[in-house]
């Protein structure tokens, strides 16, 4: 394995390719007990979406007003997302079912993410995650298409004649018929055997019981998931200047959208790949052998004004752990620092603006790393306090992973 493997791995806790990657986004609430949440770039998609789809619409019911035609196309563009959000629900739920936390969902861009905090733990157990999301969206396309065929002049003009058909269905039927076939699609194209994708979750799952090694069963079907990823990258550029691709088309903007994806699954790809390399490599190591264990700390009762000149300027610490008798108080951060206004720094003691110990992560010095980093990924910080029977051991920090992977990747390059 190379240095490149290690250090440049995004420190995020293994999960479902990118699934792991993402920040908090906009929260809209929880489903069974998981937050669902909204990426930014959620926002370009449902809006590019639903502009097609009005225009799409307009198209297939020309004396239709156009109040109407956008009414319909944002109706149909918040089912779609939903069928989304049902299609990350099934990997979850069937995920918790397999003893799996899984603790938040996320659409974005180009689809969903469902925040696994660690791989499967058998073969079998990553075959029905992974297959269930297709299986769930192509459930959802026929339901939607047979509820659909219930309008009237429904089914069966639609086979005779299928465009005077789309003419003649109510608004709710035409919405429903849009709905069916993309939900089926969303299902069948997910079962590519591109990795990260559901199809390459498969054919991983098919790899680690034939090989019974998860990482080399991760690597073939990374390498996998590029190869298909760089296909469909040159399909785009190929629509971009007007070639004609089997099943895709032609087009800028379709060959342009089918180069992202591909630019994406690539990367989801490789960085899949990474993360277990990264959890290999933590897997047992204790946070002891990670973890500072001479870090500055200070008392309760200095101010602010003191924190600063004293120990914040002239060096490149950015976290304190507080002590009060010689125990964990708390801890203090330049962020919260900068909350406070300036001219109150030498009025205000450190107490009052740090993190008691009361709402802080600490994790004794026997945490296995690879626990600690999900733990720390999942609650979006840059360190913790270690604590052994009350006291103070160390600080674990985002950078001592870091340290600790490079030093493993240079020592397997001798």
């Amino acid at each position: 394995m190379s240095q490149e493997d290690v250090t440049d791995s995004k420190l995020s806790a293994p999960g479902r390719g990118v699934r792991a990657t993402f920040r908090h986004g906009a929260r809209l609430g929880k489903l069974f007990g998981i937050e669902i949440e909204i990426d930014a770039s959620w926002f370009f998609i449902f809006v590019l979406v639903t502009w097609n789809l009005a225009a799409q619409f307009s198209q297939w019911h020309p004396e239709w007003r156009f109040a109407l035609d956008v009414a319909t196309a944002l109706a149909a563009s918040v089912l779609f997302f939903a069928s989304v959000l049902a299609h990350e629900l099934a990997h979850s739920l069937v995920a918790r079912a397999r003893g799996l936390p899984v603790h938040r969902i996320t659409l974005f861009l180009f689809g969903g993410v469902s925040n696994l905090e660690r791989e499967p733990a058998s073969p079998g157990t990553e075959f029905v995650m992974a297959i269930v999301g297709p299986l769930t969206s192509v459930f959802l396309g026929f339901l939607f298409l047979t509820l659909g065929s219930r309008a009237p002049a429904g089914v069966q003009l639609a086979l005779s004649d299928p465009v005077k058909a789309l003419a003649h269905l109510s608004p709710l039927s035409t919405l429903l018929f849009w709905l069916g076939p993309v939900n089926i699609l969303v299902g069948l194209f997910n079962l590519v055997p591109a990795f990260p994708l559901d199809g390459g979750r498969v054919l991983r799952s098919l790899l680690w019981g034939a090989t019974k090694n998860l990482r080399r069963a991760t690597r073939w079907a990374s390498q996998i998931g590029s190869l298909i990823a760089w296909l469909f990258i040159f399909a785009g550029v190929a629509m971009v200047f007007g070639a004609r691709v089997p099943f895709f088309g032609s087009g800028f903007i379709g060959g342009l959208w089918i180069a992202m994806i591909g630019w994406f699954l690539h990367n989801a790809a490789v960085s899949s790949y990474r993360q277990l390399v990264v959890s290999d490599l933590l897997e047992g190591v204790p946070i002891s052998r990670l973890m500072r264990r001479e870090m500055p700390t200070v008392p309760t009762d200095i101010t602010v004004g003191q924190l600063v000149h004293d120990w914040l300027i002239g060096t490149d610490e950015r976290a304190f752990p507080v002590l009060e008798s010689g125990r964990l108080a708390g801890l203090v951060c330049l962020e919260d620092v900068r909350k406070l206004p300036r001219d109150r720094w030498d009025s205000t003691p450190v107490r009052e603006i740090m993190t008691p110990v009361e709402r802080l992560k600490v994790m004794p010095p026997q945490e296995d790393a690879a626990t600690a980093l999900r733990e720390i990924t999942r609650l979006d910080v840059r360190q913790v306090p270690v604590v052994d029977g009350g006291d103070l051991v160390g600080l674990l920090r985002r950078q001592d992973f870091v340290r600790w992977l490079q030093l493993q990747a240079d020592a397997s390059a001798v």
